[in-house]
């Protein structure tokens, strides 16, 4: 990891921890909704594992921004279990928003109303 890439991480902690939000990013957080996929491409002349049916294992990682827009990104085999740690943590992240949002919502709601006692008895 690069000298800003590691600045900008800490940054990012900090300001984390500022909210109160426990979320380990050690590993990172891919931003957007996104998925890790494994695909086999096959090369269509010349590859012998290709003319053998085989194909190349290859990794995507697809990520959704608002508004419907799509990336997709090759990822080599050595990081696969890392940007799986950043997807974890992104669910973990938004899990933790979603509840602060519904603590939130709680506390908008009125009370309800107490009977007042001194009412008639008869």
């Amino acid at each position: 990891m690069t000298k800003p890439e590691k600045l900008k991480l800490a940054r990012l902690r900090a300001r984390l921890r500022a909210t109160g939000v426990d979320v380990d990013l050690q590993a990172g957080v891919i931003e957007g909704y996104g998925s890790l996929l494994e695909r086999i491409v096959r090369h269509r002349s010349g590859c012998p594992k290709c003319a053998r049916g085989e194909g190349h294992r290859v990794f995507v990682l697809t990520v959704t921004y608002p508004g419907g827009r799509t990336r997709q990104l090759s990822v080599r085999r050595e990081r696969v279990a890392e940007v799986g740690r950043w997807l974890d943590n992104y669910r973990k992240l938004k899990e933790a928003i979603e509840a602060i949002c519904e603590l939130n919502h709680e506390l908008l709601r009125p009370e309800p109303r107490r009977r007042r006692s001194g009412g008639r008895h008869d």
